[in-house]
């Protein structure tokens, strides 16, 4: 077994800092790039969803009117 108790009283490093800014970037990515193209793609499948299946089946509504 290894011993592991000198790296867990060690004091923390620098990367802590480097580690939020990098978390903050991506989330920053995601949130301005990521998320709404995902939205547009979600929204735009459902339309196209909906305009075929009126394409084959016709349009809501009684029939005959």
């Amino acid at each position: 077994m290894l011993d592991t108790s000198v790296r867990q009283n060690a004091p923390p490093e620098r990367s802590g800092t480097v580690g939020r800014r990098a978390e903050f970037f991506v989330f920053a990515v995601i949130a301005a790039f990521i998320w709404p193209v995902v939205a547009v793609g979600v929204v735009g499948g459902y339309g196209f969803i909906v305009w075929m299946t009126q394409l084959i089946l016709g349009p809501p509504g009684p029939p005959g009117h």
